[in-house]
């Protein structure tokens, strides 16, 4: 059905080899080692001998793009080959990559046939991934060793101080859509993810599943509402279960821009604490845009609100963040995210603060991370990533500041 449907593809190579920069002469080998392997793939009925001669395609196309990411023709067949081998999202961002260098309309025009089907014919997803990860705070707790009561300094209890280590984090996940109709789809999925450190008070695992209808509105609109539950457990007892319902919406504004809406109404119900049940309601928007083939920006906007029982418990929250991911030559990738934050509490929070006023925090984060495109480990590929994390309060062991590295491997199935 792929070949059928893009029949025309090789007309958009021809296209291409007139309209795009040619690669340089000591990458035309390798260029034309991966056309060959594609083109032979093509015609193949071996299975086998497909999949072997589409990996060989693959392999020539990145060796070029580590070397040279700015290229269209190389990062265009690539992706090509990615879309015959199934791997839709890693195919989804190469050919976003190539709309952001605006090539010829009749190229744009192939490879909106190929997001198009991308998005239609999408069923399996799946995820997995570990990470080494130091932190300097563990429990983003106060060093503050003295509080304040009544103008009266009180010692606190010294594992109530910050703690460090090294953690081990794993996570996976997966969905399955079925479709329903030639518009309708059926989302089926779920995750895990778990974190360890040495001893149990600082363990933590979370358990969700969703399911729902998933509409194809338009060409560039989808829309899914989904039943979600999310199962926490802290060090080794349960802690809460998040009941409710999750909107998301997804729309391409252009060809380079995305915008991507969610909104959620959650019943949390905590296993040891009936004061803290309550609604948990949110929304953010964020926005997805290539700024050139190897420069893509992200950034977004969150509000969201907790009403439990307790009233030193409520609280309104509202967030922004910016990030930016740039391909480098010589195979690397780097990103960095800056986030902002703020949250204000109800409810008297004395002895916290003197006078018994609310309590008001802000936060302040930067993560930066680098990668090589190029070096993978048994089809896992290793990621460092830096943070530092910083919240300040009005209310007493309330401010905290936080540093954790992270050495992590994800491989996408």
């Amino acid at each position: 059905m792929i070949l059928t449907m893009h029949a025309h593809a090789p007309l958009a190579i021809l296209i291409l080899l007139f309209s795009l920069p040619v690669v340089a002469q000591d990458m035309e080998t390798l260029f034309q080692k991966g056309m060959s392997a594609a083109g032979q793939a093509m015609n193949t009925a071996d299975a086998g001998q497909r999949d072997a001669l589409l990996d060989n395609a693959a392999d020539a196309f990145r060796s070029i793009l580590v070397r040279r990411p700015d290229l269209a023709r190389p990062r265009l067949e690539l992706a090509r080959v990615l879309f015959l081998q199934g791997k839709d999202s890693l195919a989804k961002e190469h050919f976003e990559r190539v709309l952001a260098g605006d090539p010829p309309p009749p190229v744009v025009a192939n490879i909106n046939g190929f997001l198009g089907e991308i998005r239609a014919r999408r069923r399996w997803s799946a995820y997995f991934g570990f990470a080494l990860a130091p932190d300097s705070n563990i429990g983003a707790g106060s060093d503050e060793r003295f509080i304040n009561i009544y103008g009266l300094p009180f010692r606190r209890d010294q594992e109530e101080l910050t703690s460090s280590g090294l953690g081990l984090r794993v996570w996976a996940g997966g969905e399955y859509q079925h479709p329903l109709g030639e518009r309708l789809r059926l989302r089926l999925g779920g995750n895990v993810s778990r974190t360890e450190y040495k001893g149990s008070r600082f363990d933590r695992m979370t358990v969700s599943a969703h399911a729902g209808p998933r509409w194809l509105l338009s060409p560039r609109t989808e829309l899914s509402v989904l039943a979600v539950a999310s199962h926490r457990w802290n060090a080794k007892d349960p802690e809460h279960l998040d009941l409710g319902l999750r909107v998301e919406a997804g729309h391409q504004l252009t060809r380079r821009t995305t915008l991507n809406l969610e909104a959620s109404r959650l019943a949390r119900r905590h296993n040891s604490d009936a004061m803290l049940n309550g609604p948990i309601i949110g929304i953010s928007l964020g926005v997805d845009h290539v700024l050139t083939p190897t420069l893509r920006a992200e950034a977004g906007i969150g509000w969201s609100r907790e009403r439990p029982e307790r009233a030193t418990a409520r609280s309104t929250s509202r967030r922004m963040h910016v990030g930016l991911t740039a391909l480098l030559p010589h195979g690397f990738t780097v990103s960095g995210n800056i986030g902002l934050g703020r949250v204000d509490w109800e409810g008297d929070w004395f002895p916290y603060i003197a006078d018994g006023q609310s309590r008001e925090d802000k936060r302040r984060s930067l993560r930066l991370s680098v990668h090589h495109r190029a070096f993978t480990v048994s089809g896992f590929s290793p990621q460092l990533s830096l943070t530092g994390e910083e919240r300040t309060s009005n209310a007493q062991l309330h401010d905290y500041r936080r540093f954790a590295g992270e050495l992590s491997f994800v491989r996408p199935f």
